[in-house]
C-alpha cells in the first residue's frame, strides 16, 4: 500500500527542515551549498512543492546526507523499530521521470547502509550532477528485472537482471532505461566521512 503523495511530501518537508536546523544552516546558506534556490527550499519545507529526484539529490548533498535520508520520518522520542513493514515503507514517485522509489530499510536505525528499491519506467532518463559532499557515498545497484544503463562519469554500464554495479557518487551519473519494459533494481547505499575508514 503506497503512502498518499501528500504524506510523502510532508515527510520530505519535515526532514529537510529538521536536518537544516540540526546543521544550523539558514535558507540562504543551504541554497548556496546545494544549488537549489532559497524560494524552492522554502516551498519544499512547507510541503507546497513536489521536488524532483535531481533537486532532492542536490539538497541531500547540501545537507551532507544521502538522498535516502530525506525520506526518513522525523526523529522520534521512542526507540526505532528494527523492522520496516512493507505497508509502512515510504514510497515516492519522481514527478519528472515517473520512477518510483521505495525506502526499504527501517528508519532511525544507526547502521552504515540503507536499502532502496527502484522501479524505473521504460524509455526514461534521469541525470544527476556530482555535488560536493563531506561524506563519500557508496552504492551497489542490483538489477532484479529488466535492464538499465548507468553512465558514471564517461563510462556506461549496461546492466541486465542479475547484474550488480558498485559505484561512488563522485561523478555525474545518468540512469537510462532505453527499452520498452520497466526495470526494477535494488540499491544499497552506504556513506563514510572522507578521510576516515569504516
Amino acid at each position: 500500500m503506497k503512502e498518499p503523495a501528500v504524506d510523502i511530501n510532508v515527510r520530505i518537508a519535515e526532514r529537510v527542515s529538521e536536518l537544516r536546523a540540526a546543521k544550523e544552516l539558514s535558507l540562504d546558506v543551504l541554497a548556496t551549498k546545494s544549488g537549489v534556490s532559497r524560494s524552492m527550499i522554502s516551498l519544499i519545507e512547507r510541503g507546497e512543492s513536489s521536488p524532483t529526484a535531481v533537486i532532492l539529490e542536490k539538497l541531500a548533498a547540501g545537507l551532507n546526507v544521502t538522498i535516502a535520508s530525506l525520506f526518513e520520518p522525523p526523529a522520534a522520542e521512542s526507540p526505532p523499530s528494527p523492522v520496516a513493514r512493507h505497508a509502512q515503507q515510504p514510497v515516492w514517485k519522481d514527478p519528472a521521470s515517473g520512477y518510483v522509489r521505495r525506502s526499504i530499510s527501517p528508519a532511525g536505525i544507526s547502521q552504515p547502509m540503507q536499502l532502496v528499491e527502484i522501479q524505473f519506467p521504460a524509455g526514461k532518463r534521469v541525470a544527476f550532477d556530482a555535488p560536493t559532499r563531506e561524506v563519500t557515498i557508496h552504492q551497489q545497484i542490483w538489477v532484479l528485472e529488466g535492464s538499465i544503463h548507468i553512465t558514471v562519469g564517461k563510462v556506461e554500464h549496461q546492466l541486465r537482471a542479475g547484474d550488480c554495479l558498485a559505484m561512488q557518487l563522485a561523478q555525474p551519473t545518468i540512469f537510462h532505461n532505453p527499452t520498452k519494459q520497466p526495470a526494477r533494481y535494488a540499491v544499497v547505499v552506504a556513506s563514510e566521512l572522507q578521510g576516515r575508514k569504516r
